[in-house]
């Protein structure tokens, strides 16, 4: 977690503010620090790199709009990145399409020759594929954000034994999925 932190550069409460009144080369340098995060975050819930980008500048606009009323200076990044979740949803629910999983040729692991080797990262494509936009939304806030059950809660407006319930849910249907009878 440190090497992440470490790359991506300090925001502190005062640039918060001054983005938060207009400040654009202050919001620019918001942009730079968490713009990889929204990404992220918004291709892991709709799984077409396309729409993730098109979702991430919408959740930009966004955030730009809505800037002065962001509370908690501290909360900026999930702040951001649920906003990235939101615009990604509703993004993939407007392309009405389902994700295509694009198979490599050429394996960066080609030292084994077994291309085998990749069916389960798939596999767990297909299953997320197939899940629904909100429930891959917090798959992804848990694991590719890191957010914590309260993180969730306050993103999904739900409790956090709300949340952990429903990540439980999702993952015991991921298991089942993915499991190899």
């Amino acid at each position: 977690m440190e090497a992440a932190t470490a790359s991506r550069p300090a925001i502190g409460t005062e640039l918060v503010h001054l983005a938060a009144r207009g400040d654009e080369a202050a919001f620019t340098r918001i942009v730079a620090a968490h713009h990889a995060d929204m990404l992220k975050m918004s291709l892991a819930v709709c799984g077409d790199i396309t729409i993730a980008e098109e979702a991430t500048q919408a959740a930009w606009t966004l955030a730009w709009r809505r800037m002065p009323s962001l509370r908690d200076p501290d909360r900026l990044r999930p702040w951001l990145v649920s906003i990235a979740a939101n615009r990604a949803r509703d993004a993939l629910r407007r392309a009405r399409r389902r994700p295509v999983v694009e198979l490599e040729i050429a394996d960066s692991d080609a030292g084994s020759g077994d291309p085998s080797g990749r069916a389960g990262d798939i596999d767990l494509r297909n299953a997320m594929a197939r899940l629904d936009p909100t429930d891959r939304a917090l798959v992804a806030l848990r694991y590719v954000a890191g957010f914590d059950s309260f993180e969730l809660a306050r993103a999904l407006g739900m409790s956090a034994s709300g949340a952990r319930a429903r990540l439980a849910r999702i993952l015991d249907r991921l298991r089942t999925e993915l499991r190899d009878d």
